[in-house]
């Protein structure tokens, strides 16, 4: 990793700041693919799932039960038990985040808010390079969570570890179908597929460009682009920091990683240990080649600026530090909070907003599968008592027929 201060730091951090999620060169293709899917049903979709997700001719689309129960029992036991050890703390963290219903009761007028799941979700478990089953676990539980009835997992080539993941949260619905023509399917509907009302979950490239092409007809969770890491440390152990930026560098080859820090020797000593690590590890190194900088900062008060404009996927702080980050997809405090431990199995979700949507905000939680609903009910004393408002408020705006919705109730007619 190259070590930058100075100006070329700060030109660092603002192309860090300024990326986003890069979808023009799929776009053309992804809008051919989800018009298809969405004007042929079937027909499109099967054609796809066979060019891109080695479905056979005869295949169904959607495996039956006794397959995903059989993936259960053909993991070995320590996996099995990894998975519920991972499963128990997600969906411990995630009934902490259910939001509570409340009423306030004031001279005749009740108002308040009810929480309702949705009815229906997809959950896109990627099928690439490795076995997602970690992200089965963090989309499907937090809808489990929330109450959603229907929950359907798609995914290409499913492995026999994610369908194993599937198996022990009681997944009935699983589709072996991926790329943009599954999100497609989801979000329009096809005979095989009945639509859904909200799609989450990450993706490559096409998976990404198909949830924002349906974004107005399919609500999805939001754009994620390629894994960003970043540390802000100066007092951190070097081994431990370089080992985080190495292990989400692996992801993709055009991962972000980043340390930034005053100190010159941690930076030193990091980018030693980085290129140790490394060395065995192709995608990371690719991907440190590309985007990894270690950001050598003039204080703290810049490297604080610097950590905020970024608004990392992941961020490492020291304890003292803590209160100064404000923008940030999830926060992990100290040497031994491996950010491994977040994509894993501490409790917290690793579906986290990328190119800077930290900004505005945090990761997936049972409130993506919710809707917060608002209910009123007033009397008729309440009624009388707030009609002079209503009525001098709607005949300003020249709404004459709300503020007559008004006076009829009030015997003003």
């Amino acid at each position: 990793m190259r070590i930058v201060s100075g100006r070329s730091a700060e030109t660092a951090v603002q192309r860090l700041a300024s990326r986003g999620v890069s979808l023009a060169r799929v776009e053309a293709p992804v809008r051919r693919i989800v018009r298809d899917v969405q004007r042929k049903g079937d027909g499109a979709l099967r054609r796809y799932a066979k060019r891109w997700d080695a479905l056979a001719p005869r295949q169904s689309l959607r495996l039956s039960e006794s397959e995903i129960a059989a993936a259960l029992s053909g993991i070995h036991k320590g996996l099995r038990d990894a998975l519920r050890v991972a499963a128990r703390n997600i969906r411990r963290f995630c009934e902490r985040q259910m939001p509570k219903e409340w009423t306030i009761n004031r001279a005749g007028a009740s108002t308040g808010v009810l929480i309702r799941p949705l009815q229906s979700v997809g959950c896109y478990v990627p099928g690439g390079r490795y076995p997602l089953m970690s992200t089965l676990l963090m989309t499907v539980i937090p809808a489990q969570v929330a109450g959603v009835k229907r929950i359907v997992v798609v995914s290409p080539r499913p492995s026999q570890e994610v369908l194993a993941a599937a198996a022990m949260l009681g997944v009935r619905e699983f589709y072996s179908a991926g790329g943009a023509h599954a999100i497609a399917a989801l979000a329009y509907g096809t005979k095989s597929i009945a639509r859904v009302d909200k799609i989450v979950g990450p993706g490559n490239a096409y998976v990404t460009a198909a949830k924002k092409l349906v974004a107005f007809d399919c609500a999805i969770d939001f754009l994620a682009g390629p894994t960003e890491a970043l540390v802000w440390s100066d007092s951190g152990n070097p081994k431990f920091i370089a080992a985080d930026l190495v292990a989400q560098a692996e992801h993709d080859p055009d991962a972000v990683a980043a340390l930034i820090t005053t100190s010159r020797s941690l930076a030193r000593a990091v980018a030693a240990e980085v290129a140790d690590i490394a060395e065995s590890n192709q995608i990371a190194r690719q991907s440190l080649r590309r985007q990894g900088v270690i950001l050598l900062a003039s204080s703290q008060t810049k490297a604080c600026d610097w950590a905020n404009r970024i608004a990392p996927e992941h961020i490492t702080v020291d304890q003292e530090n803590l209160r100064h980050i404000k923008n940030a997809g999830s926060i992990f405090i100290g040497d031994y909070s491996a950010q491994a431990a977040g994509d894993y199995a501490s409790g917290p979700n690793h579906v986290l907003p990328t190119a800077g949507q930290a900004r505005f905000r945090g990761g997936l939680s049972v409130m993506d599968f919710v809707k917060i609903v608002t209910v009123q009910q007033l009397s008729a004393q309440a009624m009388r008592r707030l009609a002079p408002t209503l009525e001098c408020l709607a005949e300003a705006e020249g709404l004459t027929a709300h503020a007559e919705s008004i006076r009829v109730r009030c015997g003003h007619a």
